[in-house]
């Protein structure tokens, strides 16, 4: 496993970081999750991200119980707060008081003292942006959070919260989780220039496209049992489409050429992009890490790159 640095912070995570949305504390059996958290940790990840609002605090609990055998200072944890984790007006948001309470609540739900990093999950129009710096800046002062950072975000608001929390003297945002893959590249043209600008890096979230960029979707067949796509509820009619099928499959022969999956070959072209601190992946089971964590230090030459731009660009 590699290790990058966060942003222009000292902290070091590894290039792959173990997620929880859609799988943990709820979605999958509490064992498969602790054993795929076990599996990652002995295989060198040492960044773990977790949500609130993932099933009202059900899987921060299944992550902070299976990360309490091991060592704090061993491994980074990152957290979230805005989604609605309750029926009251001021159970969601940015606010002052739904940061605070949230804060320490999700630390109780973990069983840790402190935050290594706790994301705005995403931005609140509702709320001054002052005020939830200020209330971020007063965690990290407390020692209850290490670093703040935001998901979603566009540039425009990124912008204005590194400049104003400049003029403030508050804590800066140091990191941002968008959604970055091959099948999704937004952040390209405007988060990542203005995010290498002011020190910020990336930290992405479904590399994989929802399981896309794994190769179980064909074009012609019906998806395949127990995958997300055909769970309950569950809309990829945005990212499962013909064109994108299509591109999957040319990717297929390129990763077969690299002697690598096709999820390899989405990761490491994932981390190409220096910006890019780690590519966060899902796993319901400790097998679906054994093939992604071998991504980490995979070099793709500059030919290779050229030719999968050809492929993403058709």
């Amino acid at each position: 496993m590699q290790y990058r640095r966060l942003g222009n912070t000292g902290l070091k995570v590894s290039e792959i970081s173990l997620g929880s949305w859609l799988t943990y504390g709820g979605y999958v059996e509490e064992q498969n999750a602790v054993s795929s958290i076990d599996l990652a940790y002995e295989s060198g990840i040492n960044f773990f991200d977790t949500a609130n609002v993932y099933i009202r605090g059900e899987a921060e609990k299944v992550v902070g119980k299976a990360l309490s055998k091991y060592p704090r200072s061993s491994y980074v944890l990152a957290t979230k707060v805005f989604g609605q984790m309750g029926d009251g007006p001021n159970d969601q948001g940015l606010s002052r008081k739904h940061i605070i309470e949230q804060c320490d609540a999700s630390l109780k739900r973990l069983g840790m003292d402190y935050i290594d990093i706790y994301y705005c999950h995403r931005y609140h129009p509702e709320t001054p942006l002052h005020e939830t710096l200020r209330a971020l800046d007063d965690l990290v002062r407390q020692g209850k959070v290490l670093y703040v950072g935001v998901s979603e975000w566009t540039a425009e608001q990124i912008t204005e919260a590194v400049h104003l929390a400049d003029k403030k003297l508050l804590d800066r945002i140091v990191v941002n989780q968008p959604n970055y893959s091959m099948l999704q590249r937004y952040i390209e043209k405007e988060i990542i220039p203005v995010s290498e600008k002011h020190g910020i890096g990336q930290v992405v979230f479904s590399p994989l496209a929802q399981g896309v960029l794994t190769g179980k979707y064909k074009k012609g067949e019906n998806v395949p049992e127990g995958s997300r796509a055909a769970q309950v509820n569950t809309n990829m009619s945005h990212i499962l489409t013909e064109q994108n099928l299509d591109k999957v499959e040319q990717l297929r022969t390129v990763a077969y050429e690299e002697d690598l999956t096709l999820a390899q070959l989405a990761i490491a072209w994932i981390l190409r992009q220096p910006n890019v601190a780690s590519a966060l992946v899902g796993a319901s089971r400790p097998e679906q890490l054994q093939e992604t964590i071998k991504a980490s230090g995979v070099k793709l030459s500059s030919d290779t790159l050229e030719k999968i731009n050809g492929i993403l660009t058709n």
